[in-house]
C-alpha cells in the first residue's frame, strides 16, 4: 500500500507542472505562469476561472496547490480543481482522484478517487491511467486484483508517453500467462478514448 501511494503522489507531481498548449484561450496568463510572473498570470487567469472557464480553473487550481502568486491553499486548490473536472478537464479530474485518494484537503475516500481517475483514464490522461493500473495490480481502493486490466491500462499510458508505466508493464508482464498478455494486447489495440474502460478480464480475475 505504501508503495502504491508514493506512485500516486509522484505522479501527481508531474501533473502539476506548467501548463501547456491546452490554456491557447488565454496566452496572456499561461506564458506568464510559465515566465514565473505569477502575479501576473493571478491577473489574467482568475477572472476567467471565475467566470466558469475550465482551463483557467485548472491553472488557478495548480496555483493555490503549489502556492504559486497565492498563499499555497490545498482546499482553494481542491475547489477549484473540482470545478474543471466537473467540466471534463481531465488533468483536473486526475488531480481531484489523487487528492480524494491521499485526503489532502478532503476526506479520504477512495471509491471517489477510482471514479475520478477512471473518468480522466477514459480521456486518454496517461498518468490517471498509470494510477488505474496500479489499484488493480496491488487489489486496492476496492478494485478488484487483475493483471490484464493493469497491463491494458499500463499499455495505453505507456503509449501516450508514461514512463513510469513502461516499467510497471514489464514487471507485471512476468508475472503474467501468455494468454494474459494477448488478452491484454488486443484489450489495449480495440479501446478508444472516450469509451468506457473494461472493469474486468476474462484472464486475469482472482
Amino acid at each position: 500500500m505504501k508503495k502504491f501511494t508514493v506512485a500516486i503522489l509522484l505522479a501527481l507531481g508531474l501533473s502539476l507542472g506548467p501548463p501547456g498548449t491546452a490554456l491557447a484561450g488565454f496566452p496572456e496568463g499561461a506564458s506568464a505562469y510559465n515566465a514565473r510572473n505569477y502575479a501576473q498570470a493571478l491577473k489574467e487567469i482568475a477572472p476567467l476561472a471565475r467566470a466558469g472557464n475550465a482551463e483557467a480553473q485548472h491553472l488557478l487550481g495548480l496555483m493555490y496547490y503549489m502556492g504559486r502568486g497565492v498563499t499555497r491553499d490545498y482546499k482553494q486548490a481542491f475547489q477549484w480543481h473540482l470545478k474543471a473536472a466537473q467540466q471534463g478537464k481531465a488533468d483536473a479530474q486526475y488531480v481531484v482522484g489523487a487528492m480524494y485518494y491521499t485526503g489532502n484537503a478532503v476526506p479520504q475516500d477512495q471509491k471517489l478517487a477510482v471514479n475520478w481517475f477512471r473518468r480522466a483514464a477514459e480521456q486518454g490522461h496517461g498518468e490517471a491511467q498509470h494510477a488505474l493500473g496500479l489499484m488493480y495490480r496491488y487489489h486496492v481502493a476496492g478494485v478488484p486484483g487483475d493483471p490484464v486490466i493493469a497491463y491494458m491500462l499500463w499499455n495505453l499510458a505507456a503509449a501516450g508517453g508514461n514512463h513510469n508505466a513502461v516499467g510497471q508493464r514489464a514487471a507485471i508482464a512476468k508475472t503474467m500467462t501468455q494468454e494474459q498478455i494477448e488478452e491484454a494486447q488486443a484489450l489495449s489495440r480495440t479501446w478508444k478514448v472516450g469509451t468506457p474502460l473494461p472493469t474486468q478480464s476474462k484472464t486475469g480475475g482472482g
